[in-house]
């Protein structure tokens, strides 16, 4: 990727792999950037979405028309910076508006080097991808305009994310401890995939001290913390290529401890319990997807941002090397696995993100059956 600050008003264009083009404005920083296009049917929280790690290497269209409204601020990020290789908008806001607001978020993307365009069809372009698929993408503005068939060239020589082992380059180096909020009750070892600051926060406020540890961390590092449970994290990345995380957890997966993944930590589990993961066509994205608790019958407004799943039977107890394993959620749009669990050990996992700082909160509960399942271990 390579970047300049030389004004909003520069023209721009985006190039899909399969050589549609769309022309607008430069929004953010001038200059280049590939990564794969998909779109977020969100129409709030734009700053967790520029922040979630999971975002890594894509390019986000976001399918609502108006973006940047309330402007940014220092407090709502999911991490230390922007993730997504690049930004698509319709019409983003000329003048932010919140009495948190700091800077706007044009400023906020040409400080942090991220190359966008806006000014297109955004409707158009996410009509484009729900029907072709997510591909590969470059946005392109200022000095590196070119004709076309030169820029279509550069899309199409940007690596693909299937294959793609991206733990490793969003998560931390070093372990850090998110404290208990009040009284200590419990220890977990956070696993980070590229885990998003909500996650270990909605733990503290549940008596739960986490220890987050980096993606290569090994078994004997796990429980050097003493953990009464263990957390696998939302991740980016081809689950296909996370061999040492599904090691890591089939280790945990033996000693019985409690276990809770989300996201890539879903498909982590699908795959220490011996089941496949596939790519979606183009993904679950967004803050309004509906999934159904199979153990309720309840239905949960929830955040998503997926592109891969889990290859689980949804009519049947499936026998593992660690018990028996079901479906516990299910999407309901598409019938995607959206859930995990063993009926034998306690161990469960969801595709969504229960964390969902910008919203909704249907899903919150999921950690206070991972605390439950802590406080029936230690019983």
């Amino acid at each position: 990727m390579t970047i300049s600050t030389r004004g909003a008003l520069a023209p721009a264009v985006l190039v899909l792999e399969d050589g549609r083009a769309f022309r607008g404005r430069a929004y953010g920083a001038v200059g280049e950037t590939f990564g794969e296009a998909v779109f977020s049917t969100g129409m709030t929280g734009y700053q967790e979405t520029l922040t979630d790690p999971s975002y890594h290497r894509q390019v986000v269209v976001m399918t609502a028309p108006h973006v940047g409204n309330t402007g940014v601020n220092d407090e709502d990020p999911e991490s230390q910076r922007i993730w997504v290789s690049g930004y698509v908008v319709r019409d983003p806001a000329r003048v932010p508006s919140n009495w948190r607001s700091r800077r706007s978020l044009d400023e906020e993307l040409e400080r942090q080097g991220v190359v966008g365009i806006s000014g297109i069809d955004t409707r158009a372009l996410t009509r484009h991808l729900r029907e072709r698929g997510a591909m590969r993408v470059g946005i392109f503005s200022g000095d590196t305009l070119a004709d076309e068939e030169t820029l279509l060239a550069k899309v199409r020589r940007a690596p693909e994310m299937s294959g793609a082992d991206l733990s490793a380059e969003v998560a931390t180096k070093e372990a850090y401890v998110v404290p208990a909020i009040g009284t200590k009750k419990f220890t977990v070892a956070a696993i980070d995939l590229g885990i998003k600051g909500m996650t270990p926060h909605r733990m503290a406020e549940r008596g739960i001290e986490v220890h987050v540890l980096p993606a290569t961390a090994t078994l004997e590092e796990v429980y050097a913390v003493g953990p009464d449970g263990v957390f696998f994290s939302n991740g980016p990345g081809d689950p296909s290529t996370a061999d040492h995380a599904v090691s890591l957890m089939q280790g945990v997966l033996e000693r019985q401890t409690p276990l809770f993944g989300i996201c890539f930590g879903n498909q982590i589990l699908g795959r220490a319990l011996g089941f496949g993961t596939y790519k979606l066509k183009y993904g679950h994205r967004g803050i309004n997807q509906p999934v159904q608790d199979r153990s309720t019958g309840k239905v949960e407004v929830t955040a998503h941002n997926h592109g891969f799943a889990v290859d689980a039977p949804l009519d049947k107890v499936s026998d593992t090397a660690y018990g028996r394993a079901e479906v516990s959620h299910v999407c309901l749009n598409d019938q995607v696995v959206e859930g995990l669990q063993l009926l034998d050990r306690p161990a469960f996992s969801v595709q969504y993100h229960p964390e969902a700082a910008a919203g909704p909160h249907d899903a919150a509960y999921l950690f206070d059956r991972f605390v439950s399942l802590m406080e029936g271990q230690r019983a």
